[in-house]
């Protein structure tokens, strides 16, 4: 892994989540996505080299909307930088991770995406990232 990429944050409401972050780091989002296959609408703001992602359900069964009901708003996960999504994939589960997705698949800002179980990770869900 070649650094930290991105911490996803779970929001109830983007349009107020993107208001508080600009005046925590002084600057807008760049970017705004929707991954309809996630029911998920996402906000972007560049942190130095790393992205702090904010994260709205658009519908009630999707992960960010069940996990706001059980845990609240907050973080969601880390997310980690690989050249090579696959190969960390296999090395992983070698290893004897449990991974939610063993085959990468397409996610926002121009991302192929897997997670890890967070059973496998001390509580919390990890996500490879690998450019497109």
């Amino acid at each position: 892994m070649k650094k930290i990429e991105h911490i996803g944050i779970a929001v109830k409401d983007l349009e107020a989540a993107n208001a508080t972050y600009k005046a925590v780091f002084g600057s807008e989002h760049y970017k705004t996505e929707t991954v309809e296959s996630e029911g998920v609408s996402t906000s972007f703001f560049k942190i130095g080299e790393s992205k702090i992602e904010l994260l709205a359900a658009t519908n009630p069964e999707s992960p960010i909307a069940k996990f706001i009901e059980k845990r609240g708003e907050g973080i969601h996960h880390m997310a980690f930088a690989v050249d090579d999504i696959k190969a960390e994939i296999a090395r992983l589960e070698k290893e004897g991770f449990k991974l939610i997705n063993t085959e990468p698949k397409a996610g926002a800002d121009n991302k192929l995406v897997a997670f890890m179980h967070p059973k496998s990770s001390h509580g919390v869900l990890v996500e490879l990232c690998q450019e497109k």
